[in-house]
């Protein structure tokens, strides 16, 4: 390397360490990003939020008692989703970078230019004693970006524009879109609901132990806990689609809101917690009402829908349960034409009394179940006399049902149900703990069972198909006997004739091993013509190896799906549904066809 080259490189040298010298020394460097601009921010600790845009009129929300009011420009309660959510990003804003004080000040108009000296939003945030005061400023050349100036504080910043979305720049924004308070509805213990078109009140209260809710006025009566619980979730939803006027001068009548068409009143204890108010359809949109929130001036228009619940009725809002079960049933006593009495035994057992025969479990739990379905028909009389018994068969019940949660022990009946007389597709039932006359389907009533027989296990007998050794059939004066050789291996005996298929034979065997009731029909049948068992009617004989034998009759038809069957058992012949689907193997396979000698 020459003299002359090594001289440039060592020029190159000193000129580098000069300028990192100046650098280091003179030139102002980039301010240290800190991770959040309101470091002492905490949301929860925040009571007010003022917002001041340029040319508008400012918007204030206040939190007192844990809730959001806006303040100004009118009195109404705020989102306070909306509130909450700009102050954790705030809590969490931290910059894309900073201008220092100093180049704020060698930077001459950059208040104008940043948008500092007349700011297009303002905010202040004020928790206790701290306060913060915010100005935005102007946007940065692409606008994905712009200025903050936080008062007190050197420098500026330059922000995320996405900030921007959630501030509010006119006072709908902010404002409570729901017509009445979530917590509120949550809450109430006592409705008051004033229909002022039809002309009626009523008042339920809800019972602090079951919680369900009882009609108080205009009489004291179960009332739809289905229905007012399903009104109250869709009030809960209704939402306000416009804000149509603010003024407390506003004339009302003419939003068909004094009188209001429903008067709704939702409270707590002593307390009346809200207010609703619902007034006539839209001239433009029969689709929406016109409705103001108790307390507040504001006018609104809303759905019309979620409100449909509450314009029904007095007997709209009766319970068309005729019974509810406040204790799980231990017995169900029934006293009519046949008397018996069910008792459970064990966790999931029952027995009918005096009986030998186990009952089916399932079989009560439906009975349960269809008392607590009947639904009333009609609200026939809410004032009983003692005429008024003798003119509805009440007065000496047809039949009367009591369910109790003890057996053996009346001061513990959950439920007594009294049935009189009938008029044409109706039969009138009242409660034994109510005075109320009801009607319910003919067709429910005639659902109820009659006798404690119908309760009996419905599985008649138990065996394998391993076990068989033959099964014979009888049917039209002829006989066919199908031997079992092993497993899906079948043969006809002596004197049998046509052609079997013994895997079929096989599975019906096998389902015929388990064979379960649809229904009892009858119990120690002596007359089985009524039922339509003759002669020649198929009869099933199994028999196993230990010369046991298990035989099914087979009467009349019910559907080309199954039919009437009988058994014996304990010594009595006992009729029921033949399942449908054991019907349609037997048919096919164990039966004599008729073109077979």
């Amino acid at each position: 390397m020459n003299s002359k080259t090594t001289g440039i490189w060592l020029v190159i040298a000193i000129v580098l360490l000069a300028f990192i010298f100046i650098y280091e020394r003179h030139w102002d460097k980039p301010a240290k990003v800190s991770e959040n601009i309101l470091p002492g921010l905490q949301p929860a600790d925040v009571t007010g939020v003022q917002i001041i845009p340029a040319g508008a009129l400012e918007i204030r929300a206040d939190r007192a008692n844990g809730h959001w009011l806006l303040s100004k420009p009118i009195v109404y309660p705020a989102q306070a989703t909306a509130v909450e959510t700009l102050l954790d990003a705030l809590q969490k804003l931290a910059p894309a970078n900073k201008i220092s004080a100093a180049e704020l000040r060698q930077h001459k108009g950059s208040e104008a230019e940043y948008g500092f000296e007349n700011p297009p939003i303002s905010l202040v945030i004020n928790a206790g004693d701290q306060s913060w005061q915010l100005k935005i400023g102007n946007k940065t050349a692409p606008g994905d970006q712009f200025f903050l100036r936080v008062v007190g504080v050197d420098g500026a910043f330059i922000v995320d524009a996405g900030l921007l979305k959630l501030i509010p720049l006119a006072v709908n924004d902010w404002r409570d879109t729901s017509v009445a308070d979530a917590s509120q509805i949550e809450n109430c213990d006592w409705i008051t609901l004033t229909n002022n078109a039809k002309g009626f009140s009523m008042e339920f209260q809800r019972n602090p132990t079951n919680h369900f809710w009882r009609m108080i006025r205009p009489l004291p009566a179960r009332a739809d806990n289905d229905r007012i619980t399903e009104a109250l979730q869709q009030l809960q939803s209704a939402r306000v689609a416009q804000f149509v006027a603010d003024s407390p001068q506003t004339d009302l009548s003419a939003f068909g809101l004094q009188p209001a068409d429903l008067d709704l009143w939702l409270g707590h204890g002593t307390n009346v917690d809200a207010g609703l108010h619902l007034g006539k359809n839209l001239t433009n949109d029969s689709t929406q009402i016109y409705a103001k929130r108790e307390r507040w001036s504001a006018v609104v228009a809303t759905a019309k829908e979620p409100f449909s619940s509450w314009r029904g009725s007095v007997y709209d809002f009766r319970d068309p349960h005729l019974l509810e079960l406040s204790a799980p049933v231990d017995e169900i006593d029934v006293r009519g034409e046949n008397n018996f009495t069910l008792q459970r035994e064990g966790t999931n057992g029952w027995k009918v009394v005096g009986e030998k025969f186990p009952a089916d479990a399932e079989n009560v739990q439906a009975f349960v179940k269809l008392l607590t379905d009947f639904r009333v028909v009609e609200f026939v009389k809410d004032v009983v006399t003692t005429p008024d018994l003798q003119t509805y068969g009440l007065a000496t019940p047809s039949r009367t049902i009591t369910l109790s949660s003890a057996s053996g022990n009346t001061n513990v009946v959950i439920g007594q149900l009294l049935f009189g007389a009938t008029q044409t597709n109706e039969v009138f039932v009242r409660r034994a703990d109510e005075d109320f006359v009801y009607a319910i389907s003919k067709e429910n009533y005639n659902q109820l069972p009659e006798a404690g027989w119908e309760f009996r296990d419905r599985h008649i007998w138990s065996f394998t198909e391993r076990d068989v050794t033959q099964i014979t059939l009888q049917q039209n004066g002829k006989t066919r006997v199908l031997l079992h050789n092993g497993y899906n291996k079948w043969s006809l005996g002596p004197g049998s004739q046509g052609m079997i298929t013994p895997e079929a034979i096989e599975e019906t065997t096998h389902r015929l091993g388990e064979l379960t009731a649809t229904a009892w029909a009858g119990r120690n049948v002596t007359n089985t013509a009524p039922y339509g068992f003759k002669p020649d009617n198929l009869q099933v004989t199994v028999e196993l190896k230990d010369g046991e034998k298990f035989s099914v009759n087979f009467g009349a038809p019910i559907s080309d799906q199954t039919a009437l069957a009988s058994v014996m058992l304990d010594g009595e012949r006992w009729v029921f549904i033949f399942p449908p689907a054991l019907y349609q193997f037997v048919v096919t396979y164990l039966t004599i066809p008729a073109n077979v000698p």
